[in-house]
């Protein structure tokens, strides 16, 4: 690379990282299972590129140097790290990415929370403005095991269609953002949203769910502020500050 010039991916590779250490410091990972995975630029000969955390880390061992480059199948492009990838792992966010260009990040979660909403019928109620910012805009998957089996990403990415939000039943849940900032955003407010619905539920009292014109009427407030940071550029405040809380706690992890 030319003297002057930054790796244009680096700020991918810091936002990337950034996010696993915000998910571990949330409590919403889970051991060495699940991940999050960003789009790279296309490599020479138009090669699908992606970066994965190592196998073995949890993510708060998440560093930017140490994530590792694979391609569509998992198999290794690069490992700074040299631990590999769970290959298996990445069955369903290489499924969404290659089917959802528009997706530069896929975040997949087990915490206790989402799973108990995705393990109801019901799924995400609209019982508050976190959860109103999803009214009709949640796929479902229904669980076939775990998912090793290279069949049902066809299937995961058939249910998932537009959308950029999905409960995988009695499973977790999945995000899609347009940048890594955008998928966190998401992920932390569903997780919220999960999390008051269990606690509202848990009180034996009568649940008032918002009016249907309510909802949506939140849910498109909330997207066309998202729209205005990921399509016209606008400031990111929110991702911003939750870089400086990353930076206090997690010193050295853009490294």
């Amino acid at each position: 690379m030319p003297d002057g010039q930054t790796d244009p991916t680096a700020a991918l590779r810091r936002d990337l990282a950034a996010a696993y250490r915000l998910i571990a410091l949330m409590g919403m990972d889970d051991g060495i299972y699940t991940h999050i995975s960003a789009r790279l630029p296309d490599g020479p000969g138009g090669q699908k590129r992606f970066l994965l955390n190592p196998y073995g880390l949890r993510f708060d061992e998440v560093t930017a140097g140490n994530l590792v480059t694979v391609d569509e199948t998992g198999s290794v492009i690069d490992d700074p790290y040299g631990a590999g990838v769970n290959a298996a792992g990445f069955t369903i966010h290489s499924a969404v990415h290659m089917a959802r260009h528009d997706a530069v990040c896929v975040l997949h979660t087990h915490t206790v929370a989402g799973v108990a909403v995705s393990s109801v019928k019901e799924g995400l109620l609209s019982l508050n403005q976190w959860s109103a910012q999803f009214h009709g805009r949640i796929a479902f998957h229904d669980y076939e095991g775990i998912a090793l089996d290279l069949a049902e990403r066809e299937r995961i990415v058939a249910d998932l269609g537009d959308r950029d939000v999905m409960l995988l039943r009695n499973h977790g849940t999945l995000l899609l953002g347009r940048s890594v900032a955008e998928a966190v955003k998401y992920a932390v407010n569903l997780e919220r949203s999960c999390k008051a619905q269990v606690a509202a539920l848990s009180m034996g009292l009568t649940p008032v769910v918002l009016p249907d014109d309510v909802a949506e009427h939140t849910a498109r407030q909330y997207a066309r502020m998202y729209d205005k940071m990921e399509l016209e550029g606008a400031p990111d405040p929110e991702w911003t500050a939750i870089l400086r809380k990353v930076e206090t706690a997690c010193p050295g992890y853009a490294g």
